[in-house]
């Protein structure tokens, strides 16, 4: 059927358009079955440094609103000093997240004065895993903050 036919004597239209009418609820379903990465984000925001003893404490503020919970999250993060240099390297468990749910957790870089601290790096996620077991591509559904304007968080 050409475009010339729609313009046809005896075309009719309506059939045509009671069709699409009728899929059209259909048409985001296919979007709506599989979350975006920004619907399974879990925000970890760099929410404040203070020094203990030895060490620089960070605290993380991890917020989980529109994910589900994860049982069991890794993370891979480097501490950069002011001039860019990696100064320290952490693998630290985040999880369990439940979902809808806030929580801040602490961690310390030993031997690393908090003055020093110029920039924290997500560098990759070690291992996560979802309600459903393990997940793949964790890294991407991370999203990174900072409250501390000296200091940075980022992937």
């Amino acid at each position: 059927m050409g475009i010339s036919a729609w313009n046809e004597p005896g075309f009719s239209a309506g059939p045509v358009l009671a069709c699409l009418a009728l899929l059209l609820p259909f048409s985001g379903m296919a979007l709506a079955q599989a979350p975006s990465p920004a619907a399974t984000a879990l925000r970890i925001e760099l929410n404040k440094v203070e020094a203990a003893g030895e060490s620089c404490r960070t605290y993380f503020l991890i917020e989980n609103q529109k994910g589900e919970s994860w049982r069991s999250l890794k993370l891979d993060l480097f501490a950069l000093d002011t001039d860019g240099v990696a100064a320290k390297r952490l693998a630290v468990e985040v999880g369990p997240v439940p979902g809808r749910k806030t929580l801040i957790k602490l961690f310390d870089f030993p031997g690393l004065n908090c003055s020093r601290l110029g920039r924290v790096l997500l560098n990759d996620v070690l291992a996560c895993e979802g309600a459903a077991g393990s997940r793949e591509d964790c890294l991407s559904a991370v999203e990174t903050a900072s409250r501390i304007d000296a200091v940075s968080f980022a992937k």
